[in-house]
């Protein structure tokens, strides 16, 4: 890990020397210097981390080295700081092209660059031999890291280890009709065997789908917090709109308990509790979850047998065992051999003895199994089996008997980040500012790496897609788990951490100075960093304010992960956190309007920023100064003001504005003088309202991906296809269509020559168009794989014209269709996996579905379809069905089985 923080030193100082070479000819020879001693001490640390358990000689010199590397960072942007204020703000940190007026600056920094290289050169001087490269460039390095980047093949939790019979058994317990109140049906075991992903594909199964009415599931782990679950559990039922939702947010507990009772006492419903650790936390939830009707259960998983046996005497847990010798060595050959479809019979004799002594320490524990075996398939070499076999079996005898199991779990969790290439170690150690057990989302999670600095630039791929394979690498190794997948069905959208590996994320953070957690006490609102030198804290609230006090001059990242709605972070003075590059900032004033404070523009290493509030927000022209500003992301209800020079930031990449229920307010409206950055790649919503889009601004936005546009006059809509259409790396469009006194017929035959579209969204009236014979979707892209229609309203069929997109996976439909009949023909939707219906299709009763029609269809959901009797007679022919979602239904089609 040291390593990755020198690296991050070392690029910091490249761009330093790049941008500041005329500012530093009187020190450059020193700066450059400290760069090469930095990349000297990169090829003594590229292995360390595994000599620090062996040789504990290492350890206060890598901690000096790692120390030395953040002091060096801290000089180059204190240096850009009070270059930037002595040039009055004007073109910082990218480009510095004027004369530096105070020598004294300069004469400063090389004073404090000569130190740390001269403490530098004495730590080399003490250290042990190690060979240093012309270059001082280790095999580690980021360009061979990407070169070494393969295309994966994702790895399904249905792989991970058998469960049919499991499966099976847990099936049979939830559906036996028990009338009685709280029937809990446990499953335990160890951490890593197989609990969660057992109780997944229960509850996903399709027959359980359709035995309940209700069905909701919630993380519990070991910081449970009873008004958290119970509201989550309400929200799942209720799925309230959002001013529904705020109103539940509000209330007292008493209140609350009472709500998610009142909601569940008529329902047969499924509530899954994962990962419980103590009855107390139980004897609290209990009283929310009423007897229900006939047959409603609840599900635990725990490590903790008695606290199923407590919760119901009279269900028996279902204990997993942990695999045989044979299940076992079968599990790390699909995972040590991927490629090979022969498995264990395409393994030597010496790999074969390697690895079966080493699954055998596993203790037939799967996730040990897993992780152990990923981390064989990038060794090669028998060589390189052996010191992997050395690695887990360092200090094993140390440990008493009772901890070895857990033991070789550790040993081989730390082999695998050990063994990780150093790139990858600052991004893995990041997860752990989530709390436990949080559903991780990718687009999130890769803005963060990036402003952080974990991403490099180079020339071979954007900074979004390196950050993205280097996703992929930690699934592969099974460091992280795939929680949702993205549209396509490949990508990842969500991701989770295992709490084993968030242990081990935490503990490796906090020794290397890394990150640290702060837990807020629940009665207490005010949180003081006591820590001058920490450099990235994240805080884990449970109250709905946190007001940060103390100073933190070396603070680089403040992170609030939790649900907007719940939270908000108070800061008084932006001055004491001049190094911030990350920032989330959510406000509850009771004011109408929020001014944010124009010391946000003192902020001028600021990568991230995330902004939120309940009411109209005003940004100050200040956030102009934030050159080196990334992500923009703004939440707000009631509009937003966003000075010009925001479209100016030449870094920004990402815009991102969610807005309330005002029309006027969703987006912001879009002058094309405005945006002179060719770098946007995400901008959501825009209004187009006094004129459109020209060619000149389509031209400047050719490296956006990701477009949201709200048209206040739908005679713009057309000439804005047009241009759209010219934009090669579009593949996701949002539109919306609020133009009540213009006719609502779209012209949407522009759509069709957008052939990088993959995702479209379509929200607001659409009516037929003066040829009956053409459908208004007719236009639609064939590429689309992902549909989203809102509020159509339209009177003609859809499905027949939406059938023939032969690459459409999924397909959303709310508040779209007004007809009494819908006929899906055979042979269309060729593709589909998942279509859902909700709400809106008051007139539908009849809905025919011919043989041949959704061949792929594997989830349906259907909700407040309230005229609609019987399910189609067609569905009997798409066998692909899994999984069934039906809600706020006639009692008669519920009733079908």
């Amino acid at each position: 890990m040291a390593e990755a923080i020198v690296s991050l030193a070392v690029e910091r100082i490249l761009d330093l020397l790049i941008h500041e070479a005329v500012f530093l000819k009187d020190v450059k020879d020193q700066v450059e210097s400290l760069n090469a001693e930095l990349k000297r001490m990169q090829c003594f640390l590229k292995d360390a981390d595994r000599k620090l358990e062996q040789d504990a000689r290492f350890q206060n010199r890598v901690s000096e080295i790692r120390d030395l590397a953040y002091d060096a960072e801290d000089v180059i942007d204190s240096y850009i700081l009070k270059a930037a204020h002595q040039r009055g703000f004007l073109r910082i940190i990218k480009r510095f092209t004027s004369i530096f007026t105070k020598p004294c600056h300069l004469q400063k920094i090389g004073v404090q660059v000569k130190a740390i290289q001269t403490k530098l050169q004495n730590i080399s001087k003490n250290l042990p031999a190690y060979e240093i490269s012309g270059d001082g460039e280790g095999s580690s390095s980021i360009i061979k890291v990407q070169q070494r980047l393969r295309t994966y093949s994702h790895v399904e939790e249905e792989d991970v280890v058998s469960l049919e019979v499991s499966t099976k058994d847990v099936m049979t317990m939830l559906m036996t009709e028990e009338d009685r109140p709280h029937a809990v049906v446990s499953i335990v075991g160890m951490g890593g065997i197989g609990k969660t992903t057992l109780a997944r594909k229960v509850y996903n199964h399709v027959e359980v789908r359709h035995h309940f009415d209700y069905l909701a599931w919630v993380y519990i782990s070991q910081q449970c917090k009873p008004r958290e679950v119970v509201l989550s559990v309400l929200m799942e039922v209720l799925s309230p709109s959002k001013d529904e939702r705020e109103l539940i947010e509000k209330l007292d507990e008493n209140e609350l308990w009472k709500s998610l009772f009142d909601a569940l006492k008529e329902k047969r419903y499924l509530v899954v509790l994962d990962d419980i650790w103590r009855s107390e936390d139980w004897d609290i939830l209990k009283p929310a979850f009423p007897r229900g009707r006939k047959g409603s259960k609840i599900l635990f998983t725990t490590r903790n047998r008695n606290v199923a046996l407590l919760a119901d005497p009279c269900n028996t847990p279902k204990e997993l065992s942990l695999l045989t010798d044979d299940e076992s060595w079968n599990l790390l050959c699909r995972k040590a051999f991927p490629r090979s479809k022969m498995g264990s019979q395409c393994c030597s004799e010496e790999f074969e003895k390697l690895g079966k002594e080493m699954v055998k320490k596993c203790g037939g524990l799967p996730l040990a199994i897993v992780v152990l075996g990923c981390l064989l398939a990038t060794k090669q070499s028998l060589a390189q089996w052996e010191m992997v076999h050395k690695n887990i079996h360092g200090h094993l005898n140390e440990l008493p008997h009772q901890d070895r199991q857990y033991g070789v779990v550790n040993r081989i969790l730390v082999s695998s980040y050990n063994d990780l290439p150093y790139p990858l170690k600052p991004c893995f150690l990041y997860l752990s500012h989530y709390p436990e057990d949080w559903e991780i989302p990718k687009k999130e999670l890769i803005c963060l790496w990036i402003a952080e600095g974990f991403i490099p630039k180079t020339e071979e791929f954007s900074m979004e897609d390196l950050g993205e394979k280097f996703l992929e690498e930690l699934i592969d190794r099974s460091l992280v788990q795939v929680s949702r997948r993205g549209y396509t069905g490949t990508n990842v959208k969500t991701c989770r951490v295992h709490d084993l590996f968030r242990d081990l994320c935490t503990k490796k953070a906090r020794e290397e100075k890394f990150l640290e957690i702060i837990q807020q006490p629940s009665a207490e609102l005010d949180v003081t960093l006591a820590e001058p030198m920490l450099r990235r804290i994240s805080i884990h609230p449970s109250e709905r304010k946190v007001h940060l006090k103390g100073e933190h001059p070396k603070l680089r990242s403040l992170l609030l992960p939790g649900k907007e709605t719940l939270q908000e972070l108070c800061i008084s003075k932006c001055k004491s956190f001049k190094f911030l590059r990350l920032l989330t900032l959510l406000k509850r004033c009771n004011y109408k309007k929020w001014h944010v404070s124009t010391e946000i523009g003192n902020l001028l290493h600021l990568r991230y920023l995330k902004l939120g509030c309940r009411y109209r927000m005003i940004l100050p022209p200040s956030i102009g100064r934030l050159k080196s500003l990334y992500t923009l992301y703004i939440k707000f209800n009631y509009g937003v003001v966003i000075p010009d020079v925001v479209f100016k930031l030449e870094s920004l990449r990402h815009i991102v504005l969610k807005g309330g229920a005002e029309w006027m307010e969703r987006g912001i409206p879009l002058r094309p003088e405005l945006i002179t950055s060719k770098n946007i790649e995400t901008l959501k919503s825009v209004v187009v309202d006094e004129k459109p889009i020209d060619y000149n601004v389509v031209f400047r936005l050719t490296n956006i991906q990701s477009l949201g546009i709200v048209f206040a006059r739908i005679k713009y809509l057309k000439p804005i296809l047009i241009l759209l259409a010219k934009l090669q790396r579009l593949g996701s469009l949002s539109l919306e269509f609020l133009d009540l006194s213009y006719p609502s017929y779209l012209d949407l035959e522009p759509l069709s020559q957008c052939h990088h579209l993959s995702k479209l969204r379509l929200m607001g009236a659409i009516e037929e168009g003066p040829n009956p014979r053409h459908h208004v979707l007719k236009f639609l892209p064939p590429n689309i794989v992902k549909l989203t229609l809102c509020d159509c309203k339209m009177r003609q069929d859809p499905m027949g014209v939406l059938g023939k997109l032969c690459h459409l996976r999924i397909l959303y439909l709310f508040k779209t269709y007004n007809e009494r009949k819908m006929i899906c023909v055979a042979n269309g939707f060729p593709r589909l996996d998942s279509l859902t219906m909700i709400i809106g299709l008051k007139e539908l009763n009849e809905w025919e579905i011919e043989e041949g029609a959704m061949s792929c269809l594997r989830r349906l959901e259907l909700a407040h379809v309230s005229s609609l009797r019987t399910l189609p007679a067609g569905l009997k022919h798409v066998t692909t069905l899994q999984e069934m979602i039906l809600t706020y239904m006639s009692s008669s089609l519920k009733g079908l089985k």
